[in-house]
């Protein structure tokens, strides 16, 4: 038996192989571009801002570099691709891949402060721009919700099920006039509706109390002097464009939605679903949202056509008290129409 032990000890060490990771350099600006939807040069911009929290100490000499990290995980997010071509593509092991995407979903909504409702001279500058672009005064942002597709959850699942028969989760964001996400809210299940979300939202408490203006919002919400809504069947000219108008305004908040899952192609169906637990698919969602807000600000290019987010409305709502002083309110705006 001591012979035994003795030759497993003498057993050479088998040599660890690397695969061969993928040069960024070599890349041209439009390979980056369509491959990582950032430029070179807000990617560089991520890195900086992200070292402290994706670079570990370790005694190994084979480290994954913390742009190969960024890389990877902007990869997974653009294309929405399975972990193990990510992984291959950038010389890394599968559970390398996932636990890098999961740091650096945290350290992108750690770091990336950029999601903030506007105040003073931002919210009059929002103010501004929409009505410069349909008209309609004392406008600060358009709201909706958008279903982002993720695997059937253990727990909970017929709650996941949306109204389209996937299971997702609902996403309420605000927008401005530069389709900014000012405000979301990620964490309801798909079967929650648009209504019920903003109902129990910090915004709607905030709106109520402070009296800042008004959102333009689908006939899914209910109309207050704070969420201006179309009307279901107009019969004047000045109520027709007044509903133009107000569509006009609105369609920004689709149009942030488009830009948003064409540039992170794992929020939609096209890419599959997020193959994570319902509360990691919404840190996910957040962490991409603050990555468009950055490349709006940056003004990155998108590689390709946006897709396009129908103005798909769910009637099905909550049943709510008719307000007269928000219908009052509304006719005073329509007024300005005739």
């Amino acid at each position: 038996m001591a012979a035994i032990g003795a030759l497993d000890v003498a057993r050479p060490r088998e040599r660890r192989l690397f695969r061969q990771r993928k040069g960024f350099s070599d890349l041209r600006d439009a390979e980056i571009l369509c491959r990582y939807r950032l430029d070179r040069q807000s990617i560089y911009r991520l890195v900086d801002l992200l070292r402290y929290d994706l670079q570990k100490p370790t005694r190994r000499s084979k480290s994954i570099p913390v742009l190969t990290q960024v890389l990877v995980s902007l990869g997974y997010l653009a294309k929405g691709d399975f972990l193990s071509e990510v992984a291959d593509l950038h010389g890394i092991s599968r559970s390398s891949a996932c636990n890098i995407i999961a740091a650096f979903v945290d350290a992108v909504n750690l770091r990336i402060d950029n999601v903030k409702f506007p105040i003073g001279m931002a919210l009059a500058s929002v103010k501004q721009g929409f009505k410069k672009k349909c008209g309609i005064p004392n406008t600060i942002g358009a709201i909706d919700g958008t279903l982002i597709p993720i695997i059937a959850p253990a727990a909970n699942e017929a709650i996941y099920v949306c109204r389209k028969g996937f299971h997702a989760i609902n996403v309420q964001s605000v927008v401005d006039h530069k389709a900014r996400f000012i405000d979301i809210v990620s964490k309801w299940p798909g079967s929650t509706h648009d209504a019920s979300a903003f109902d129990s939202c910090g915004l709607k408490t905030f709106l109520e109390e402070h009296h800042q203006g008004h959102l333009l919002g689908d006939s899914g919400y209910p109309l207050k002097k704070y969420m201006l809504t179309p009307l279901l069947r107009p019969t004047t000219d000045a109520e027709l464009r007044y509903n133009n108008a107000q569509s006009s305004g609105r369609m920004v908040v689709e149009r942030a939605f488009g830009v948003l899952k064409s540039r992170f192609r794992c929020l939609h169906k096209i890419g599959g679903c997020l193959y994570m637990r319902p509360d990691k698919c919404c840190q996910v969602v957040a962490a991409c949202m603050r990555l468009h807000n950055l490349c709006v600000d940056r003004q990155v290019p998108l590689p390709e056509e946006p897709i396009e987010e129908a103005d798909d409305v769910d009637h099905a709502a909550p049943q709510v008290q008719h307000d007269r002083h928000a219908a009052a309110y509304r006719h005073q705006i329509i007024h300005l129409f005739m």
